[in-house]
């Protein structure tokens, strides 16, 4: 059976985080609980994670609105339709765009179902995304987040999550990734939650802070 967390269970997994972990518990007696974030487990969804791949999230929403606005319902054969400079003028640079239409071809061909993921466990789930191009672990860990409500991802490829962490824990800059993954290993079964707690903190500082962070 497939565990996940829901709105249900989201505050009070975050209270038995933080009742083992101060540094966790101060980001809830700051900023209060994080959002309840979540997404849908549809293409557009898929689409949304990979443009945000190392850009702002900002950036990546207008891409994905574009998209939309273009195409009015975005799926796999409507996207495929695109030339690739309709999709330059939808702010999507020529790799994604190439990755996007490999992600909607695969769903087509049936190489990808996106409903047999809901009953998969994480591993099952991360090989069958990175086994397409231009998805890694880290668009794999945030639809395993986001989409699915995995309970326990730490996304260690995930810059805001790193840095929000080296800042709560008071760790120096060159901290390893080993050493980050050490520390993640107190919070499970609930990584996933005390990264949203993490992302929470990170979005809750000053702007000028952030920068810094």
């Amino acid at each position: 059976m497939i565990h996940r967390f829901n709105s249900s269970n989201y505050h009070s997994i975050c209270d038995e985080l933080a009742s083992t972990d101060a540094d966790l518990a101060a980001i809830i007696q700051t900023h209060g609980y994080p959002p309840f974030w979540s997404r849908p487990n549809t293409f557009e969804t898929l689409v949304h994670i990979i443009l945000e791949q190392q850009v702002s999230l900002a950036s990546a929403l207008s891409a994905l609105n574009k998209l939309k606005e273009r195409l009015q319902v975005l799926t796999p054969a409507r996207l495929l339709l695109l030339t690739d400079e309709e999709m330059r003028a939808c702010y999507v640079s020529r790799q994604k765009s190439g990755y996007l239409k490999y992600l909607a071809e695969a769903l087509l061909s049936g190489q990808l179902n996106l409903t047999e993921l809901e009953d998969m466990p994480d591993d099952q789930v991360r090989a069958k995304l990175v086994a397409l191009k231009g998805i890694g672990n880290w668009t794999a860990d945030v639809y395993l987040m986001f989409v699915l409500q995995h309970p326990d991802v730490f996304p260690i490829g995930d810059l805001a999550a790193v840095n929000a962490m080296k800042r709560v824990k008071k760790l120096p800059a060159e901290t390893t990734k080993e050493q980050l993954l050490e520390i993640a290993a107190n919070w499970q079964p609930y990584r996933t939650i005390a990264t949203m707690l993490l992302w929470h903190f990170y979005l809750s500082a000053p702007r000028e802070k952030r920068a810094a962070i």
